[in-house]
């Protein structure tokens, strides 16, 4: 059955995207605040090993390897006292923990590579992926909260990494997720594309932006619109989700109803926004454009939804 704009689809769209093949049994009513400690010493335990928007892997034996043993955490002086238990997966522990080495100071066989580029090249499968994103999320949450946001004081790691616990006030502090919409606005045989000054040359994508407090994702997705193009929205339905680990973000794709198509671009956000053709956007996903327009890399969100669009078959 074709894709249908408001109608759900047979298969859940998340599945197709980048860093959304998470299989880790979470067990999060089993996290004491020793978990990662006694994970650790368990010795089918697998460990990744992640720097700043990195991850290292393993290509002693060719292929890229993500998981590590405590042996060879321990040789390459990972902080293992800030190991986070991630959960299990097929009965071994696994765990994140930050990487002491820079890339350049790694041993020959060992590299550290951004995220996006270990996707884009598929050096690891969906289920590292999933575990990438989970793991540099929460990592990333720890870096950025070893202080306690009510008092000043340090805080303190507990729940095998879901919880920091200030040592001042005792307040209790849990990993956050930051939902960011993305939609992809439709009028007839028209969507609504948009590129910021950071783009790529010629890439043009679906609108985005971060959820409020207070507000729905439905919400969300309307004022975007309208703040970003001038486009009111009718009906807005949701397509598909995607953990975004930049550092520790949700991005929540929808497709929006365009109740009118006079476009006001905000020029503090947007270098160009405009309606494309299904004929154009389908030249664009087939690298065919005549002007040589792009959209985004397959594994993101906005690809998909453009390419769900695009592929639609209208009754």
């Amino acid at each position: 059955m074709p894709f249908s704009l408001f109608s759900a689809p047979e298969r859940e769209a998340s599945h197709f995207l980048g860093f959304a093949g998470n299989v880790i049994e979470r067990q999060s009513e089993k996290r004491s605040d020793d978990a990662a400690r006694l994970a650790l010493t368990e010795p089918e335990a697998r460990l990744l090993l992640i720097a700043p928007g990195r991850l290292v892997l393993d290509f002693g034996n060719g292929a890229a390897n993500p998981y590590f043993t405590l042996a060879a955490a321990q040789a390459l002086e990972a902080a293992l006292d800030e190991a986070v238990l991630l959960g299990r997966a097929d009965g071994s522990a696994m765990l994140a923990v930050p990487a002491a080495a820079e890339g350049e100071s790694l041993p020959e066989r060992f590299k550290a590579i951004d995220f996006r580029s270990i996707h884009a090249q598929g050096l690891i499968d969906g289920a590292g992926l999933g575990a990438l994103a989970q793991g540099a999320a929460l990592l990333a949450w720890h870096a950025n909260h070893r202080f306690c946001g009510r008092c000043g004081a340090a805080t303190e790691m507990r729940a095998g990494g879901y919880k920091r616990v200030c040592t001042g006030c005792s307040a209790e502090h849990f990993p956050r997720t930051d939902p960011v919409v993305i939609m992809l606005t439709v009028s007839g045989d028209k969507c609504l594309l948009g590129r910021g000054r950071h783009f790529a040359a010629g890439v043009y994508s679906a609108l985005a932006g971060f959820v409020e407090p207070g507000e729905t994702i439905e919400a969300a997705v309307r004022r975007e619109t309208l703040e970003e193009a001038g486009i009111r929205l009718g009906r807005v339905v949701y397509h598909a989700s995607q953990p975004w680990p930049f550092p520790y973000s949700l991005m929540i794709g929808c497709f929006g109803e365009a109740l009118n198509e006079d476009i006001v671009t905000d020029t503090a956000e947007l270098e160009d926004c405009r309606w494309f053709s299904r004929t154009e956007v389908r030249q664009m996903l087939a690298g065919t454009h005549p002007a040589e327009l792009k959209v985004p890399a397959r594994h993101s969100i906005a690809h998909q939804l453009i390419r769900a669009w695009a592929e639609d078959i209208p009754d």
